[in-house]
């Protein structure tokens, strides 16, 4: 079974507690392409996010902490990973 984004919304806010988190599944963008699935979903996924853990962090480590929160992801399908990291006292 394809991960879905509310696989990568549970671990993200487990690990990060987010301010504001947003998971969009982009696979049906990349249909064809290397590491789509059959099915059409949960292979290639954005994730922007804002967390008071990023404060005082640099990109680098930013990103690190999300891979770090979706490990296992690989494993079960991800392909790829597309982050944006939003200031935490953003509002939309």
């Amino acid at each position: 079974m394809p991960l879905t984004p509310q696989d990568l919304e549970r671990r993200l806010v487990a690990a990060l507690a987010p301010a504001r988190l947003e998971v969009i599944d982009e696979s049906a963008a990349h249909a064809g392409h290397s590491g789509a699935n059959a099915e059409g979903w949960g292979t290639h996924f954005r994730v922007r996010i804002a967390a008071p853990s990023f404060e005082n962090k640099s990109r680098v480590q930013r990103h690190r902490l999300v891979y770090d929160a979706l490990a296992d992801c690989q494993a079960l399908g991800l392909h790829a990973l597309a982050i944006d990291i939003l200031p935490t006292d953003e509002t939309r």
